[in-house]
């Protein structure tokens, strides 16, 4: 296997850095469209729904501080009044039968399935507990990569409380959610030790939503996820066993999603962004260390 010396999430954060001169605008549209979680309005939460937000213009003659006196009373027009009239032309009765032939009604073509399209990715656990400093973490910031500093041993830590909320960030795509949570979870299954099979039923559900986002960025960040945990412990792949029905749909879904690039070079194969080869390779290691069910339960979900 691939072995690198900068680390997925600071990888990430490069990559980050080179999409924003290409795409400026990238992160902003995903947002907009919902694939992005919105942050919170204020470290306390979202402001009430009567709440008028001030406007540049407000702030600009100090009249910022009188909008949580405004209350927006709801506008009604006309036609929502009982005794609203009809304007001409928009009644029904007094039409005359035409004798022109009917046109035809165009049959809608039928909807896209929409299996590959990138899901509503929803704000998670780890987002929550670290805006409200739950979390005993902090970036150190260094000159090539950045990297976590615990305030916590690792060792003392409560894995059946912290390693799903760990597991449930993995599907960010802003930082420093995403950095933090990701780093976190390769940190902790590195010194985990046997603390992580005990936990493994409680990581199912972060692990499925994660896939179920269709985002081949986060799908990608979750297989190499996958085989650091299975890799992390004894026992750990043969535990996963009886949840595959619940992992591997996605799996089948993406497994041809290869590039065929010809003759020509990929020069971005050191990031391992590459859906058909990472799912090759997480198959291969669940059946290696999955025991001797694991065979016949990958090749029952994908044929």
């Amino acid at each position: 296997m691939y072995t690198q010396r900068v680390s997925d999430a600071a990888q990430m954060v490069h990559s980050d850095v080179w999409n924003r001169l290409q795409a400026p605008h990238r992160n902003r549209v995903d947002k907009l469209q919902g694939r992005i979680p919105k942050g919170q309005e204020s470290p306390f939460g979202d402001f009430p729904a009567d709440y008028v937000r001030p406007s540049p213009r407000m702030q600009l003659t100090s009249l910022g501080s009188l909008g949580a006196s405004i209350v927006r009373t709801p506008r009604v027009t006309e036609t929502e009044t009982p005794r609203a009239t009809l304007k001409k032309g928009s009644g029904v009765g007094g039409a005359l039968s035409s004798r022109s032939p009917r046109k035809e009604i165009p049959i809608p073509a039928p909807p896209k399935a929409g299996a590959f399209t990138k899901r509503t990715i929803a704000g998670s656990e780890f987002r929550r507990s670290y805006d409200r400093g739950d979390l005993p973490i902090q970036i150190t910031h260094c000159g090539t990569a950045n990297k976590i500093s615990w305030k916590v041993d690792i060792e003392k830590l409560d894995y059946h409380h912290y390693l799903p909320i760990f597991f449930d960030g993995i599907r960010e795509k802003e930082d420093p959610y995403r950095f933090l949570s990701l780093e976190g979870t390769h940190n902790m299954l590195e010194k985990g030790g046997s603390k992580t099979l005990p936990v493994v039923p409680q990581l199912i559900i972060p692990i499925k939503t994660a896939l179920n986002t269709r985002d081949p960025e986060v799908i990608a960040v979750t297989l190499k996820v996958l085989q650091k945990l299975v890799l992390s412990g004894e026992m750990i792949g043969e535990a996963l066993v009886p949840y595959y029905r619940q992992l591997l749909p996605v799996f089948n879904l993406f497994k041809n999603s290869a590039k065929n690039l010809g003759d020509s070079m990929d020069y971005g194969q050191r990031k391992r962004m590459n859906l058909g080869e990472l799912i090759d390779e997480t198959l291969e290691i669940f059946e290696v260390h999955g025991g001797e069910d694991a065979f016949i339960n990958i090749k029952y979900m994908i044929p």
